[in-house]
């Protein structure tokens, strides 16, 4: 009834009552059966007069909105453009000097273009050209109008493309705008046409978006800061773009969006982290700026978009051991093992960074889960600490080599780094893990040996100090001061004394690690032994061809360094406790370094054997067992079927013998790898 009344006034005489008939009607049709009325009731004739008649062009303000209005209905869409009324709003839209006209009449276009159909409708009409125009209003309601209209008509592939060459850069400029909401419409629109197009993503890029778009980021409208966050994600997808916007410190200016209460802004920041976190020097400035710490905190949300994409940013951060270890200490592990115990919280990405932490922090994998698989490479760095129970904190190696000595399990350090220098490069000198020069050459390593009884050692600080000390005879030989006086005192007594008096000599001769200056750099304890090791099993080993020598070979040299092989029988009577805890004593540390171990058994070898293993390219599994048991898992092909034409079995799977038949291949799960493994 009401439309029907509103409908007979627009054919009034007087102004003022077709004014006030639109109005009305502006109100009604928002509603589908009222625009449906309207339309059968010849409404959509009388709007298109009203706007033809430049007489009443103080009404065509209020007519556009009717019409924005019906537009969304599809049927009147085409009735319109039946009618020629769809060009004429087109034509108001292009050509009209009044601003509220111009910004209806793209409002109209906007409200209708979240329609397919109309979208394919206005894209015949040509209705990106029109809206190219009223970007260049001086109107900001027509510019926020028009950017908001070819956001929606960025839906449609053929006018993305379009806005390629003619749109963009004009959008660009709009970024620039002192108006806020300007800056947000043009942000949308500009998201929205670089979504899944690298074309119109180098565009934005050669338009100058970047530095704007990182400008919006300290925006104070949420919209705007989720908007630009979300284009610079498109963008760098692409690896070149992506250098440009790591080089436009784009970590420093997320961390206000990291901290933003609005999940939306929450959301698209993590994915631009995930985004732009995909190379080491983006990762340690993200870590240098304090970014990492609201990114773990984003894992607690409960807005399942947020977690998801904090996981991510998380999963990408967690490519880097540094990165890891860091993101470990903040507490992300365990957040995402309870995400991950949760049927309704957790997601692939929180699954996928729960393990890339773990892979790149093998220190604290091992701990936890006791198990290195074969493509967990072992660094210099890594530590045994021995195992923690879950949601235990794992110490970072400083702490543990600055503490004070204690009667705990001594803590296996492996590191082969020869040289305490940093490389020029190094930035972040806080780091748990020590930068250096390996050794190379094959008399560095023998100077490494020899000089080592005349290092001195201050708390893991790397603070060699000289000595004067008796000439060593040869390259895995350490002595003490004392050792020539010994010398001839040595021939009359027995094997047995012997021995108890070389590791004498050479538990007196071990670095000491004592006090340092608190300002003095950090470095991890070097250990010239382990150097030694690496040089002899890289000459001697690694130019092995059959796999399965290499490792026998491999075991029979780690048991050598270790103190042999050792009778089931007398390996109560293997003294090794007495011989860890003097080398805790000599070095005034937990800490100790893998090659300062003469006698070690099962968990002391097995470590060992793992770390050669990965320097030479061996693959192996070090696995944790109970009561100081460790082991190594091997997997070979059946040599027996070497020949046979078909597809191959799958690789067989072994222990191997460090301590009773070092060498000796154990078949998993027999009845001699489980005596290996289990007391």
């Amino acid at each position: 009834m009401h439309l029907q009344l509103g409908t007979e006034l627009l054919k009034s005489e007087y102004p003022i009552i077709q004014q006030l008939a639109l109005k009305t009607l502006g109100v009604i049709t928002c509603d589908k059966e009222s625009r449906t009325m309207l339309k059968d009731n010849q409404g959509l004739d009388q709007l298109s007069k009203i706007l033809e008649t430049k007489e009443l062009n103080d009404l065509h303000v209020e007519a556009l909105a009717v019409i924005a209005n019906c537009l969304e209905d599809m049927d009147s869409m085409v009735l319109l453009q039946q009618t020629g009324g769809l060009k004429k709003l087109l034509s108001f839209a292009e050509n009209s000097t009044i601003p509220d006209i111009q910004k209806n009449a793209a409002k109209a276009i906007a409200k209708a273009a979240y329609d397919p159909e109309n979208r394919k409708v206005f894209h015949e009409q040509e209705v990106e050209k029109c809206l190219v125009t009223l970007l260049g209003s001086d109107n900001d309601g027509t510019k926020i109008a028009a950017s908001q209209a070819i956001s929606a008509m960025s839906e449609n592939s053929s006018s993305k493309d379009f806005f390629n060459t003619q749109g963009i850069p004009q959008i660009v400029q709009l970024l620039k705008s002192d108006n806020e909401e300007v800056r947000e419409a043009a942000a949308l629109a500009l998201a929205n046409l670089t979504t899944n197009s690298t074309a119109n993503a180098n565009a934005a890029a050669e338009a100058d978006a970047i530095d704007p778009l990182i400008n919006i980021l300290s925006s104070k409208r949420d919209g705007a800061i989720a908007n630009a966050a979300t284009v610079l994600t498109n963008m760098a997808i692409q690896e070149p773009l992506r250098t440009v916007i790591q080089s436009h410190e784009v970590m420093n200016a997320l961390l206000s969006p990291l901290h933003s209460t609005n999940t939306v802004v929450q959301s698209t920041a993590a994915l631009t982290v995930a985004a732009t976190a995909c190379d080491v020097e983006a990762r340690n400035q993200l870590r240098m700026c304090g970014g990492l710490e609201p990114l773990v905190e984003l894992l607690n949300s409960k807005n399942d978009e947020v977690r998801r994409h904090a996981s991510w940013a998380v999963m990408v951060c967690a490519s880097d051991e540094l990165t890891a270890v860091e993101l470990c200490r903040l507490g992300a592990l365990d957040i995402l093992e309870e995400i991950n115990l949760s049927v309704s919280r957790k997601n692939k990405f929180s699954e996928a960074a729960y393990n890339k932490l773990l892979n790149n922090n093998l220190s604290l994998k091992y701990s936890q889960t006791g198990y290195l698989s074969s493509s967990n490479i072992i660094s210099d760095g890594f530590y045994d600490y021995g195992r923690i129970n879950p949601g235990t904190k794992l110490l970072p190696l400083k702490e543990l080599c600055l503490q004070e000595l204690n009667d705990q399990r001594a803590i296996l350090l492996v590191n082969s780094k020869s040289d305490i220098s940093p490389p020029p490069s190094m930035e972040d000198k806080s780091s748990d893990v020590g930068y250096g020069r390996s050794i190379s050459s094959s008399s560095s390593l023998r100077r490494a040996s020899k000089e080592k009884s005349t290092l001195r050692f201050s708390a893991g600080f790397g603070s060699p100090t000289e000595e004067k000390s008796e000439p060593t005879s040869g390259r895995n030989t350490v002595l003490s001061r004392g050792t020539t006086k010994e010398k001839g005192s040595r021939k009359g007594k027995g094997k047995k004394e012997e021995e108890k008096v070389k590791e004498e000599e050479e538990v007196m001769a071990m670095p000491k690690m004592t006090e340092s200056s608190p300002d003095k750099e950090w470095y991890p304890p070097l250990d010239p032994e382990f150097c030694v090791y690496v040089f002899e099993v890289t000459k001697s080993i690694l130019p092995i061809v059959n796999i399965k020598d290499q490792i026998e070979a491999l075991a029979k040299y780690v048991a050598d360094k270790m103190g042999g092989r050792i009778p089931k029988e007398k390996l109560s009577d293997f003294s090794w406790e007495l011989h860890i805890s003097e080398l805790k004593f000599q070095l005034k540390s937990n800490v100790v370094p893998i090659g300062y171990i003469k006698k070690g058994i099962f968990y002391h070898r097995a470590l060992l054997f793992k770390a050669l293993a990965d320097k030479i390219g061996v693959g192996c599994c070090l696995v944790r067992g109970e009561y100081s048991r460790a082991w190594n898992e091997v997997k070979l092909l059946n040599e027996g079927r070497k020949g046979v034409t078909g597809s191959l079995p799958p690789p067989e799977e072994f222990i191997v013998d460090l301590m009773f038949h070092p060498g000796a291949l154990l078949k998993l799960r027999s009845k001699e790898a489980d005596l290996y493994r289990f007391l």
